[in-house]
């Protein structure tokens, strides 16, 4: 890991210094791909012709998906409040956050599904501006649909780390964000941590993981299929079986005990299970037993809870209405998944009457002296003391 945070403070140092210069020279090393500053921005016409070159199957799951999480992000969308107490006035404003860059990974296959859990919270909380960032071997007619539907104001086919200094620090191409969101690689993980401080970031995204809680009440079939779709991310995926059940646990071991990344724990009870979970604080959990609804709503460490035997975590990633940006590594003890409440900020309001403040000016005077605070204490007595 040393070595790698090297690697990403060098990429980081050459990008604030060069610009384009630094990102398109990364970008033909890394990537393979020889573009210009011009060839770096997708054009907007770019996106918008994609729509027309995706099937309409696609498209129709696109808008589908968009439509759902739209109503979810709404929802969880924190408003601006007010209240008045014997008269001081207090309260909350939030404003969305302004400029937001997303990076959407590449891979064996592209991620339009990450478009649409990025974007869509930042447009429903309000923000002005997003810029998308992604690796030019990502770059296809189904990521830039997506991007487009999502309202996505800006396509740069760039990334790694070189991506995430570029929208940290802006090029003579590349705009500097206020917040980068979205998962990646290690290096990009290890950009977002470094960039931090300097702007904004959502999470430092680690390998996907799952546990399944099951009992003899679903098909083993399902169980299997839930593990190793954990299992495919790749070889730092974690995926792990939770059962009271000796045979649901003896089935699975003999079709899948074997899958290096897929590990199997036979449990004593429930109370068992549920301290399991909340200490390894996955980020998708699914429950997959009888009182399912009641038992996952005692687990407190979790990204996400998928409960029911028709709840596969699939749902979440593609189509339910909660972003798949989810905290991974145990992080979920304390943090969350994305919303649209990460892309505003919030200002606390206060607003004092003359006769509030003189009301409270003794109490306030009596703690900045004992902090040594002349003039706090100064601006509560010039404003309250009778004049002579």
């Amino acid at each position: 890991m040393e070595s790698i945070e090297k690697t990403v403070r060098e990429i980081i140092t050459e990008v604030k210094k060069d610009g384009d210069k630094a990102v398109l020279r990364f970008t033909r090393d890394f990537d393979g791909y020889s573009l210009n500053s011009v060839g770096l921005r997708l054009s907007d016409n770019a996106l918008q012709d994609s729509v027309n070159k995706v099937s309409k199957e696609f498209l129709k799951a696109l808008k589908k998906a968009k439509k759902n999480i739209e109503v979810f992000q709404r929802k969880v969308l924190p408003k601006s409040w007010q209240m008045t107490r014997n008269g001081i006035t207090t309260g909350e404003k939030y404003s969305p956050i302004e400029t937001v860059g997303i990076y959407v990974p590449g891979g064996k296959y592209p991620y339009p599904s990450t478009v649409l859990m990025t974007a869509v919270p930042a447009k429903v909380a309000g923000v002005k501006k997003i810029v998308m960032v992604t690796p030019p071997n990502n770059v296809n007619n189904d990521v830039l649909a997506a991007a487009y539907l999502c309202g996505v104001n800006e396509v740069y086919q760039v990334g790694g780390a070189q991506a995430i200094a570029a929208l940290a620090y802006g090029t003579e191409t590349i705009p500097k964000v206020d917040k980068i969101v979205g998962p990646g690689n290690v290096y990009v993980s290890v950009a977002k941590k470094l960039v931090f401080g300097d702007v904004g970031i959502d999470t430092i995204a680690g390998p996907s993981e799952v546990i399944v809680i099951a009992d003899d009440s679903v098909k083993t079939e399902y169980v299997i299929t839930d593990l190793m779709a954990q299992a495919e991310h790749g070889s730092g995926a974690n995926a792990l079986l939770l059962t009271c059940s000796a045979k649901l646990y003896k089935r699975v071991k003999a079709k899948i005990g074997h899958v290096k990344n897929v590990k199997l724990h036979l449990a004593e009870n429930n109370q068992e299970i549920i301290a399991i979970t909340d200490q390894q604080a996955p980020e998708h959990v699914e429950v997959l037993t009888r009182d399912a609804v009641s038992l996952s709503k005692k687990i407190t460490n979790a990204g996400a809870i998928f409960a029911g035997a028709y709840s596969p975590t699939a749902t979440g990633d593609y189509l339910a209405g909660p972003s798949h940006v989810l905290p991974t590594g145990r992080t979920a003890r304390f943090a969350s998944g994305l919303s649209s409440a990460d892309f505003v900020k919030r200002s606390s309001l206060v607003s004092c009457t003359r006769q509030a403040l003189q009301k409270n000016a003794k109490d306030i005077i009596a703690l900045a002296e004992r902090e040594g605070l002349k003039y706090h204490g100064a601006s509560i007595i010039q404003r309250t003391e009778k004049k002579k």
